[in-house]
């Protein structure tokens, strides 16, 4: 068995039009790229569910609720996995004048730009990591149901 190396979470984050709240990752010499809200769960988080509540208010200021955890990937990472537990949940509010972190205080991280959109124009776009493109499609009812 191999070991975790990093584990992470990240939402799958609908808004009050069912519309997914995406980052645009722009990094120094990468084509961008599309990714849901998240990041590393720290030893200070309480369980997953708080970890990612931490990160959602980081990343785009926001809060949500109504989470459920629905997808779990598993990728090689050095001598191990890294982990990321994705839940699907509902966005309660957004300030983004109230985002911190190392990714906005570090200009050689590249870009974090917000954006919406319907699931049903998942298919034209760069969703990483690519599974959770199929998974999103594919699940889009139940989803949207929560």
């Amino acid at each position: 068995m191999r070991r975790i190396m990093r584990t992470s979470v990240r939402a799958i984050l609908l808004d009050e039009e069912d519309r997914l709240m995406l980052i645009r990752r722009t990094k120094p010499g990468q084509a961008p790229y599309l990714t849901t809200p998240g990041g590393g769960v720290e030893s200070t988080d309480a369980s997953l569910e708080a970890a990612l509540r931490r990160e959602l208010y980081e990343e785009l200021g926001a809060e949500a609720d109504r989470f459920a955890q629905v997808f779990l990937f598993t990728a090689p990472t050095g001598q191990g996995v890294a982990v990321q537990h994705f839940f699907v949940c509902r966005l309660l509010q957004l300030n983004e004048d109230a985002r911190t972190g190392q990714e906005f205080a570090d200009p050689s991280r590249g870009g974090y730009q917000l954006g919406r959109l319907r699931i049903d124009e998942l298919p034209a776009v760069d969703l990483k990591p690519d599974a959770l493109k199929g998974f999103i499609t594919s699940n889009e009812e139940a989803l949207l149901s929560v």
